[in-house]
């Protein structure tokens, strides 16, 4: 559980006061600069190669963030035609270090005890071309980002995930590591589940509360201009998704936000779930170990 400090969300950016780079590092091409579309900071990060640039907190590998937060909050964008990678190290409750790293530079799910690597498919803006031809297709692949990338509100379960793919018992989230190309606004770390694309207003007068979700703190929140709506201007993933007794392959969007009541047809057909040889081993093996009762996959 995490400490009062850390209640009822951490602003990573704001409590760790990265534009100060005292608890923080920066290699590369980094800079802060000021988004006309978001009114506020985003730091960019960009290079050729993605590891040759990057933002990490906290500044060395001996310090631990100590973050307990089960939801990992990243609200960023991809740059446009390009590629870029995000490492996470969490540690477990047996003391183990594990790596979760996502890119869409990774073209298959690869798992070992100690490293998690997730492909990330990058979105096209609703409507566009190949918004269209993903649809159809009925699923997306990893790659370059399309040139109308949206900013992301990227949801990441940890407990989860540690629990899914590793069986393994999650305790901290250690250090972060974000490496070009990225546009970031902001990491937050909470128990909570916060909807973007709800307001306080509607928020109480639907009573999300009891269903465990709440509105996005205001100073995390992306700006909706009056009349328009959040899931029409930008992207909401949560991974692994809600509900989910399944492993995935990949970080993508899916269905809009827990809140949120789906028009999509796409979203309101089964989702059928592609596993990779590794996964369905290490699903297979997790079975043996855990319980026999464990809901198995269709393969």
């Amino acid at each position: 559980v995490p400490a009062a400090w850390q209640r009822p969300y951490l602003n990573v950016f704001k409590h760790f006061r990265v534009e100060e780079w005292k608890r923080s590092a920066r290699e590369g091409d980094v800079a802060a600069l000021t988004d006309s579309r978001l009114k506020g900071t985003v730091y960019r990060i960009r290079s050729s190669v993605p590891a040759s640039s990057y933002l990490q907190l906290p500044r060395t590998g001996t310090q631990s963030l100590g973050l307990a937060g089960r939801y990992l909050y990243l609200l960023f964008r991809p740059m446009p035609r390009k590629h870029f990678v995000v490492h996470l190290d969490v540690t477990t409750e047996e003391n183990q270090v594990v790596r979760i790293s996502f890119s869409n530079l990774f073209k298959e799910f690869k798992s070992t005890a100690t490293w998690l690597q997730f492909p990330f498919v990058c979105g096209a803006a609703k409507g566009s071309v190949r918004d269209g031809t993903a649809r159809m297709a009925r699923r997306d692949l990893p790659g370059a980002a399309p040139a109308d990338v949206r900013w992301t509100c990227l949801v990441l379960d940890l407990r989860s995930i540690l629990s899914l793919y590793l069986s393994r018992p999650y305790s901290h989230l250690k250090s972060i590591k974000l490496c070009s190309n990225l546009l970031v606004k902001n990491l937050c770390t909470s128990d909570l589940v916060f909807d973007p694309g709800v307001t306080f207003s509607e928020a109480r007068q639907a009573d999300l509360a009891c269903r465990g979700v709440a509105p996005m703190p205001r100073e995390m929140a992306f700006p909706v201009p009056k009349g328009e709506k959040w899931h029409d201007l930008y992207d909401y993933i949560r991974f692994p998704p809600e509900g989910s007794k399944l492993l995935n392959d990949s970080i993508q969007k899916s269905c809009p936000s827990p809140a949120a009541v789906s028009e999509d047809p796409v979203c309101q057909l089964p989702q059928t779930v592609t596993l990779t040889k590794a996964v369905r081993d290490r699903l297979s093996l997790i079975h043996q170990i855990t319980s026999p009762k464990a809901v198995s996959a269709p393969w």
